[in-house]
């Protein structure tokens, strides 16, 4: 039996759609202009046109007739990203696929994908967040050549998803489709990587030893199979309706994974055929809305409320963290998924996947139903999964009624909690979230002494001095978008989970990032206003006892309202030049904040 639409899910909609009322307006307007100009290359002079086609080979013909759309493949492969590397083989896939329901194909334009996991703790990683607003850019110059009907937008992860869905939505009159490669097939347990790195922290074992375990755990073509940003993003393209149902988490380089690849350039080009809607008029509140809940239902990456922030602004939308905590008080948590747990996506994969969650979600009332995809009109289709048929092709069958293991996946009779497990927090800290589905019951309040750090490596040198045997909260400062880039401080993990693990109360205060990769100890993360914009986290100073609340939602500084206000806010130092960091300036400058999605563009 299914569920009317849950009362907060259709509240906080209607939130959404109150306050962005005038700027949805102007967004639609300007996607219905665009869509009246007709077929894009139409408007081209000869000159224009012939600059368009004069490499396009057999293509030729049909791009200066004008009959046949034609499709933009916009694609962040590289070789040095273990989950982009398979993308090689796709241009030629999908021209092929496209010609088959009379469209062509063009590789429009590459956007940069760089990899948290070979930068983190770098210097480079200052670039990574700042990296969506420069591949959403990258997006738009593709798409800037007027020569397209539709878009075929290639990519994975952490920052490369939503910097591709923000550029499609500034050419929102265009039908998009999104192709993933799907994880790599499962390596090192999780649990066995997290205790090799605390080992290695602790100084137990040495180097070639870590570097063993890490390429046993990363070790062939795909995403990393932990949950954290990357397989986050894959689980928000198909409850947004922007994939085929079920492609997220099919291995690469296997048949099905290149049909499904086949089928998505035929689809969109039946959909630029159609000419009826893109993804602008798609990506409407709804879409959002089934997109948070989808995140707290999986116990997704905390980058997202991020994220989908700025994605939803592309969109026309306002969309806030206190949304967020209004869905997570009624979104049960029905994965456990490493950090959340110890299996991999290919184990949630394996017990139903994509298509049970969200049969699931939908039969409690907490998804809208109706929503558009690239498929069609409603969610149904995503309750189904692929499968080859005896032609090759995909076929869809019904996804899996009953979980096939209960330990990954749940259905809404046995939640693994009640809640989404996100909180968002508040006091004379600012405002900030944290991630408590990983976190155990017994570590999610914590109040202690501060113990304040302006950047990373001091924390780690305290560390291996001894210097951090004691309950302490860790104030890491000075890492917002508009100091260094927010970085991600991944890195930090090890330390502070051998702290936890030595009986100590520990926890993270941070006006930076702490992705989904990062799990058991609480982390308040994205504070804000920054400390670089006077934020009052730069007013902490050591010893000052920090209460971090993750049931009741509470970031406080135990100091009197006298003493606090008497207090001037630390300098955060620039970020250093090198590393490219220099040419980012202006984007830091710019940026908006983490609230309002710690963007650059608006």
């Amino acid at each position: 039996m299914v569920e009317p639409l849950h009362p907060t899910v259709a509240e906080v909609t209607a939130r959404i759609e109150s306050r962005s009322k005038d700027l949805r307006a102007g967004y639609l307007e300007q996607l219905g202009a665009a869509r009246a100009q007709g077929r894009t290359r139409g408007r081209l002079s000869c000159t224009n046109l012939a600059h368009g086609f004069a490499a396009a080979g057999t293509d030729q013909p049909p791009l200066a007739g004008l009959q046949w759309p034609n499709l933009a493949i916009v694609s962040a492969y590289n070789d040095m990203l273990s989950a982009h590397q398979p993308l090689a083989a796709y241009p030629e896939l999908i021209k092929a696929a496209a010609r088959e329901v009379t469209a062509t194909a063009q590789f429009a334009g590459g956007v940069p994908a760089m990899c948290d996991g070979v930068t983190q703790g770098q210097p480079g990683m200052e670039l990574s967040l700042l990296s969506r607003d420069v591949i959403a850019m990258a997006t738009a110059i593709a798409l800037s050549h007027d020569m397209f009907d539709g878009t075929l937008a290639l990519g994975v992860c952490d920052k490369i998803v939503p910097g591709l869905v923000i550029g499609a939505l500034s050419y929102g009159h265009l039908p998009t489709v999104f192709v993933p490669a799907g994880p790599m097939t499962s390596g090192l347990a999780n649990d066995e990587k997290a205790r090799i790195r605390q080992q290695f922290a602790e100084g137990k074992i040495g180097r070639a030893e870590l570097l063993e375990a890490e390429s046993r755990a990363y070790h062939g073509p795909g995403t990393c199979t932990f949950y954290g940003t990357a397989n986050s993003n894959q689980m928000l393209m198909e409850v947004m309706g922007l994939h085929l149902p079920g492609t997220a988490f099919v291995n690469p380089n296997t048949p099905l994974r290149d049909a499904l690849t086949a089928e998505a350039a035929r689809q969109c080009g039946r959909l630029a055929h159609a000419a009826e809607r893109g993804i602008g008029e798609m990506l409407d509140a709804r879409a959002f809305v089934n997109a948070i809940v989808g995140l707290l239902a999986t116990g997704g990456s905390t980058n997202h409320t991020l994220h989908l922030v700025a994605m939803a602004r592309a969109a026309g939308l306002i969309v806030t963290w206190d949304d967020f905590g209004a869905l997570s008080a009624v979104t049960p948590s029905l994965a456990k998924i490493y950090p959340n747990g110890s299996a991999d996506v290919n184990h949630f994969h394996a017990a139903g996947g994509m298509g049970f969650l969200m049969a699931e979600l939908l039969r409690g009332g907490l998804l809208h139903p109706d929503v558009e995809t690239v498929v069609g009109s409603g969610l149904s289709a995503y309750t189904r999964e692929p499968r080859l048929a005896e032609d090759g092709r995909v076929e869809w069958v019904d996804a899996p009624a009953q979980s096939g293991d209960t330990d990954v996946l749940r259905g809404l009779d046995n939640p693994f909690a009640p809640t989404g497990g996100l909180r968002v927090l508040d006091g004379n800290l600012g405002r900030g979230v944290i991630k408590v589905s990983a976190v155990k019951p017994e570590h999610r309040v914590i109040e202690a002494p501060a113990m304040v750090f302006e950047d990373q490596q001091a924390l780690i040198d305290a560390f291996q001095a001894g210097r951090m045997n004691h309950d302490l909260v860790a104030v890491v400062r000075g890492q917002g978008p508009k100091a260094n880039g927010m970085p991600e401080l991944h890195k930090l993990t090890p330390q502070l989970g051998v702290l936890q693990d030595r009986g100590f109360k520990v926890a993270l205060v941070t006006d930076g990032r702490m992705s989904g990769a990062s799990g058991k100890v609480p982390a308040a993360i994205h504070v804000t206003p920054e400390v670089a914009n006077g934020g009052p986290l730069g007013k902490v100073r050591d010893g000052d006892v920090i209460r971090l609340d993750g049931e009741r939602g509470i970031l406080e500084a135990q100091v009197s309202a006298s003493v606090w206000a008497m207090r001037e806010v630390a300098t955060v130092p620039a970020s250093p030049p090198g590393y490219g960091r220099e040419l980012f300036s202006a984007l830091r400058a710019a940026n908006n904040g983490a609230e309002a999605g710690a963007a650059s563009l608006f």
